[in-house]
Formats: structure tokens, sequence, C-alpha cells
């Protein structure tokens, strides 16, 4: 099947460029105008990748995207923000909120369909399946359950363990506390997400110089970075 790709934008000339563009490049795009339709659509027909604009009329994109990160169903979903030259501060917010990755308007439409390309070749193959992960000096030798620092290794309880290893594997990508819990704790109904707070703290004391990887996204939740 054909990736789908949801582009939310006001402008309907944008739309109906990069939605054609987005059929060009062999995508399903998925057009929504405003930010209340585009929480829909990504709900109801959880596209491969998000490219969201941050300037939209009654729901803006930072708040669409912090909705979506908040959400399990919708939390792993790619976001590509679309975002003025001037609003510096937008764009940190946003990252900090779950997006993937930005492009400053005005963009070339090609450049974006590339820049697409690119981040979900990246969620790709950060889900391949492998039995060992390296990130400079941290090691997890998944078949094993044994996690290295510097050579030494790294005494991890069973969850802290899968913790890691879901977050490594799932590298670059946001993961809620929400979603944590089911994934890890398999918890159906999330209800007290300080028990991932507790976990995260004790991870990062353990492995030490490399808790560098674990980057805590304010109100959301946590994610490894995709590079040292």
């Amino acid at each position: 099947m054909k990736p789908k790709i949801l582009v939310v934008d006001d402008e309907p000339d944008a739309l109906e460029i990069l939605g054609f563009k987005l059929k060009e490049a062999g995508y399903v795009p998925l057009l929504a105008k405003d930010g209340t339709r585009a929480i829909a659509l990504a709900r109801d027909e959880r596209p491969a990748l998000i490219v969201l604009d941050l300037m939209l009329p009654e729901v803006d994109g930072l708040e669409v995207c912090k909705i979506l990160r908040q959400d399990p169903s919708t939390a792993a979903i790619p976001i590509l923000m679309l975002t003025a030259r001037a609003t510096e501060m937008d764009r940190v917010i946003g990252l900090e909120l779950g997006a993937d990755d930005y492009v400053t308007k005005p963009f070339s439409p090609r450049e974006l369909v590339l820049r697409i390309k690119k981040l979900l070749g990246r969620v790709k193959a950060a889900d391949e399946p492998v039995t060992q992960l390296r990130f400079g000096s941290l090691e997890v030798d998944v078949p094993k359950h044994r996690v290295t620092v510097q050579g030494e290794p790294v005494a991890l309880t069973a969850t802290e363990f899968k913790l890691l290893e879901l977050l490594a594997r799932r590298r670059g990508r946001v993961q809620t506390r929400e979603r944590l819990l089911q994934d890890v704790w398999g918890y159906d109904n999330p209800i007290d997400s300080r028990t991932v707070d507790t976990h995260m703290r004790r991870l990062r004391e353990k492995i030490g110089s490399a808790a560098d990887y674990l980057e805590t996204i304010r109100g959301v939740g946590y994610r490894f970075k995709a590079e040292g």
C-alpha cells in the first residue's frame, strides 16, 4: 500500500501543489485546512507522516502537535513542521512538543518531498529488527539483555532494559508517557504517568554519560535522540 501523507495548511494553493507533488512521488495525500480537521484525519487514517503548518485557524499547529503526541493512537506518527523564518521560538517549541523535523517557508515542494522521504526512511530504519543497538559509548545487546557504557556493564532491571530498548528502537520519535505505559508496562488504561518518570530517572542515573541520549519533551514524554 502507498503511504498516506497528511498535509495541514490553510492555504488552498499550497495544499493543491503539495497534493499533486505527493501523488507524483507515489504517496496518497490527505489534505486538511485547519487543526480540527487535521486531528480527526490523523486519528481516523493513521498516516505515515504529517506535514503540519504552524499558522492555522481555530487550533494552531503547536496545539495540534501537542494533542497528537498526547494521544497514544497518533503519538508515533512523524511530524514535519512548516514554519515562517521569523518564528524561531515557535520552531523551538514545536520541536520540544514532539515535531521530528521542520521546513521554513517559503520552500520548494520538491525539497519538501525529499525531506519527507528522508524522514520516513529514518523511521523505517529505527523499526527494523536488530539484535544489537550501538550509539557512541552505549551498547544494548538485546538477546543477552546486556547494556554497556564505555565497555562497562550496567545492571538494569527487566523493566529498565525494556524501556531503554524501546526508546532506542524508536529513536528520533517522541514517546508519550501513556504510550510507554502501554508498550513497556502493558497497562491498557494508563493512570499514573509518574511510574515512567521514576524509571527514567533511575535509568539515567545508571547509564551515566549515555543519559544524554534520553531527551525529555516537556509536557509530553521522552525521545531517544536520533544522533548523539
